[in-house]
């Protein structure tokens, strides 16, 4: 039985395609009218061919489970999700005010530190984030940048407002599934990009590439560009070397490399050859032995002395975290407007510092009506879902908040849109977010579009992977309203 557009409902959500049961957004239209046409037949072939795409390309990523790491296969839905670009240059004007910012930002605290003198922000919240590193005072990087690549998280509310949740300024991962999913979605409906005007997003590797080139000490046409990997147990290692691939860059992990005379050498068959860009997917406190944690075995000893001395590009910064910090994140229209006076394009979710006796108090009285999340945490872990917690968990959590104050955060709870989903044999809304990626070297890129997470259990909010969360590809249709 085709579908039925008249019995979706998404039940008070903002669905991203449909109005109201059996009316399609205007930018939907299109693609709705399209599905319609398909019968039952035809849409579990195409789902089957989608299965069997991401079998084949071999797209996978790693959950941890029981102390085993267990590779699967990318969870994908065909069904798209469109946004029409006159709302999306909206949101690409302000992913790039952010990351803009946000740079300065981070140059500033380790360095001048005016917005602490001019009591912008307290000293003290900086310094007690687990992701200050005081390496890194006095340090300049190419073009006063430190967070070169950074995914930034966006949800729509109830009333179809774009609010971002937060920003992922360390190493964010997803992009490759982004790209994926789009050449997954071309075999299985290629018919739809002859009809549809989509934007494209396949350059992305070359703006990387070119990015990462940006921040290289030594003039060249062609720097030497690495991607630093943990290793094939990493959750993420799929994405390493796909971007390695992708943009002809070498994958290397610590000990393929080596720091002689203050710059980085990578080991070759043919001796010693100078790095002059390390993309790292390593966290800052095992990246180097020497400065942070000693006995780690991931890094390299001496990267940051060759970086300190300006001999080669680290991307991203060590440090760069500070402004990853969900504390921080309450402070962003402040920073935006300081360092760019400008307001913020797009707006934080409204949020409650728990280290504010104030906003604690009213936390603590309110717990089963929010979401608090751990300062630096990330993939949904160690946060309380207030509305589906137990007297329990809130008990326990009251405790946490109580005993490390600076440590959280709490929001209400964001009615997350929704979008067409197949689920078995029929479409249902599932809620969902987006993901796009900012680049900034010596120019800001953004992606046109981004990740759409998926929760694909019923009624979830939980997008992530790692807990149960699937994907779709992402469309930005020019010439549409909504």
């Amino acid at each position: 039985m085709p579908i039925d557009w008249k019995n979706y409902d998404p039940a008070g959500f903002y669905d991203e395609l449909i109005s109201s049961p059996g009316n399609a957004r205007r930018h939907a239209r299109s693609l709705v009218k399209y599905l319609a046409s398909l019968s039952e037949e035809e849409i579990v072939a195409r789902k089957r061919a989608a299965d069997l795409a991401i079998k084949t390309m071999g797209i996978t990523f790693t959950v941890y489970s029981e102390g085993a790491n267990i590779d699967r296969e990318w969870p994908f839905d065909i069904s798209p999700r469109v946004i029409p670009e006159k709302e999306w240059k909206k949101v690409h004007a302000g992913l790039q005010q952010r990351l803009v910012a946000l740079n300065r930002f981070i140059d500033d605290v380790y360095n001048e530190r005016k917005i602490f003198k001019d009591g912008v922000i307290p000293r003290e919240l900086i310094l007690r984030s687990k992701n200050y590193r005081t390496q890194c005072v006095g340090m300049r990087p190419v073009n006063g940048v430190w967070a070169h690549i950074c995914g930034t998280d966006l949800v729509r509310d109830a009333d179809g407002a774009v609010y971002v949740l937060e920003d992922n300024l360390r190493v964010p991962s997803g992009v490759s599934y982004m790209l994926e999913n789009r050449k997954v979605i071309k075999r299985v409906f290629p018919e739809l990009f002859e009809d549809q005007d989509i934007l494209h997003i396949g350059d992305y590797t070359t703006q990387l590439f070119d990015t990462l080139a940006s921040v290289s000490p030594r003039p060249a046409e062609y720097p030497v560009v690495v991607v630093l990997t943990p290793g094939i147990y990493n959750s993420a290692y799929f994405e390493h070397t796909y971007l390695a691939q992708q943009m002809g860059a070498e994958l290397v992990e610590g000990s393929d490399l080596v720091v002689e005379d203050n710059c980085v050498y990578m080991r070759t068959i043919d001796g010693l050859s100078r790095v002059d860009v390390i993309y790292r997917r390593i966290d800052d406190l095992f990246l180097d032995p020497e400065v942070f944690k000693p006995d780690s075995m991931l890094g390299v000893r001496g990267m940051i002395r060759a970086w300190r001395a300006g001999n080669v590009g680290l991307a991203n910064a060590p440090g760069a975290g500070v402004a990853d910090d969900k504390v921080i994140y309450t402070f962003v229209p402040q920073i935006i407007k300081y360092y760019l006076d400008e307001d913020p394009i797009l707006p934080n979710v409204p949020s409650y510092l728990c280290c504010d006796k104030k906003d604690r108090e009213f936390v603590l009285q309110n717990l089963k009506n929010l979401v608090v999340k751990p300062a630096n945490e990330s993939g949904g872990y160690g946060m309380l879902m207030g509305p589906s917690s137990t007297s329990k968990q809130r008990d326990a959590f009251s405790k946490l908040l109580e005993r490390d104050p600076r440590n959280y955060i709490a929001q209400p709870l964001i009615c997350l849109s929704t979008v067409p989903t197949l689920c078995g044999n029929a479409v249902e809304p599932r809620h969902i977010d987006l993901r796009p990626f900012v680049l900034q070297g010596q120019d800001v890129y953004v992606t046109p579009g981004g990740l759409t997470r998926v929760a694909l259990v019923k009624g979830s909010y939980v997008v992530n992977s790692s807990q149960g969360g699937g994907s779709k590809d992402t469309w930005i249709a020019p010439g549409r309203d909504n």
